[in-house]
């Protein structure tokens, strides 16, 4: 029983992407742009948004073939969003990556921050009469043709790609910053505010690289139950 279940979970993992790509191409427009962010819950490190571009008339059997396995980030485990990752960069016409930074989340505010850099990353991956698909919501002030998808991140194709450049590199970095200080276990948790991240911010103390506009880190430096304390968005 357990095999068999096992079997179907990995049927639906390699016919997933099909569905995904089928939803963008009934949109009927040759370029379709999505968007997604990684890191925006956690207590340090940058907030990662991609976007990607996919041109519906260039892409080949092949390059959908490679990505039938395609979904939402955080449907896949590490190895799976890493073998992913160079297929999506293969098949696509445009992938863009902006990250921000700690500093700049503390002044500007996580929300904002992050409508910026979507935006940022949508403008510079667009064609001209291409739709961007962003996942919840709309960007607003946005020049080109937008529509905001639900769950798009498990919905379309170009927001699942966006979703695993987008976690992809942000991991990536996290386990640098991990490299340089280890004390945090940041290439385990990505920066989220896991038990083992929590305890050792209590012990050492917020590092440069942690968001003190975020309850737990301020509560850190300026007093507070550390237990009690909620993320800031």
């Amino acid at each position: 029983m357990a095999s068999n279940a096992r079997s179907r979970r990995a049927a639906r993992r390699r016919t997933s992407g099909h569905r995904l790509f089928a939803f963008d191409r009934a949109l009927g427009v040759r370029f379709v742009a999505g968007a997604d962010e990684a890191g925006r819950g956690c207590l340090a490190g940058p907030l990662v948004a991609a976007a990607v571009l996919f041109d519906y008339e260039a892409l080949t059997t092949r390059e959908l073939r490679s990505l039938s396995a395609l979904n939402d980030s955080k449907q896949h485990d590490h190895d799976a969003r890493e073998e992913l990752y160079p297929r999506v960069l293969a098949a696509a016409r445009r992938v863009v990556v902006i990250s921000r930074c700690v500093r700049g989340i503390d002044e500007r505010g996580l929300h904002v921050t992050n409508i910026a850099a979507l935006r940022t990353a949508l403008i510079r991956v667009a064609e001209p009469g291409a739709l961007c698909l962003i996942d919840g919501f709309a960007v607003p002030e946005f020049e080109h043709r937008q529509r905001p998808i639900i769950d798009g991140d498990a919905t379309s194709a170009a927001i699942a790609a966006a979703s695993i450049i987008a976690k992809v590199t942000r991991d990536r970095l996290m386990a640098a910053l991990d490299t340089e200080d280890p004390r945090y276990g940041w290439a385990r948790n990505k920066g989220y505010g896991t038990p083992q991240h929590l305890s050792a911010l209590s012990q050492f103390g917020p590092t440069p690289h942690h968001r003190r506009s975020f309850a737990p880190v301020h509560n850190i430096l300026y007093g507070g139950n550390l237990e009690d304390s909620t993320i800031t968005l």
